[in-house]
């Protein structure tokens, strides 16, 4: 090979992208594929997820290490933000100090971490890096994180979807009532064009009934009174 033969004297020629050392004639693979979302969008207050998973085929051990770097836009700049070797070191200092959290599983090929309290100033680029000796070379996955303040009409859908969860039993149990009156006063209306005079015990079992359409008529009050309570929690 062309690539082997550059290598002079030496006899090897190292390809990071690839994972594979040439030494002597003899290639090595050293497979550490890394994948990490290439986009994720955030919301101002609201604890993001930054995914990484990796696949080695070296046993973990605890001379694995994840390196995680953050670039802000339109910058050259990369700063430290949480390291792990057999323990978690989240960064102390800078823009998201206290803010990473460790959220992986190494035994499990995850290296994710989360971000708290995001913010505006929190966009930019997040790169991932992982070794786990002998494997040491890999891609460098990189994630754009995008934070942004929740719009009008992301907050309109919630506020539907709570009045939909309100409204719906509310619904049924005014439609319910409205229907049992109606065939109460449709009763009513027959008996009384045919002189037909009630019971005791009908006139017991009229009295349970008015006491149960009292009690679907107070839910139907207390319905709107935990509506009216969400609405003011919500503003």
């Amino acid at each position: 090979m062309q690539q082997s033969g550059a290598a002079g004297g030496r006899g090897c020629a190292l390809f990071p992208l690839l994972g594979v050392l040439f030494f002597q004639g003899v290639h090595i693979v050293l497979s550490l594929e890394i994948k990490a979302d290439a986009h994720v969008r955030g919301y101002v207050g609201e604890k993001i997820k930054l995914k990484c998973t990796f696949k080695s085929t070296s046993s973990v051990t605890d001379k694995l290490t994840i390196d995680w770097t953050y670039r802000p836009p339109s910058s050259s700049r990369t700063e430290s933000i949480f390291h792990y070797q057999s323990f978690q070191y989240p960064t102390t200092a800078g823009t998201f100090r206290d803010r990473i959290s460790w959220v992986g599983d190494v035994y499990r090929g995850d290296a994710s971490i989360s971000i708290s309290n995001p913010t505006l100033k929190d966009n930019g680029t997040f790169s991932c890096a992982v070794k786990n000796p002998p494997d040491v070379h890999h891609n460098i996955p990189v994630t754009e994180l995008t934070v942004t303040e929740r719009g009008f009409g992301t907050m309109l859908s919630s506020m539907a979807l709570l009045s939909v969860l309100v409204f719906l039993p509310s619904a049924v149990v005014v439609v319910l009532l409205l229907l049992r009156m109606a065939r109460k006063s449709a009763g009513l209306k027959k008996r009384s064009k045919s002189g037909y005079k009630k019971s005791s015990i009908e006139v017991s079992d009229d009295t349970d009934q008015e006491e149960g359409d009292d009690c679907v008529a107070r839910l139907c009050v207390r319905c709107a009174e935990c509506l009216d309570s969400d609405y003011e929690e919500t503003y």
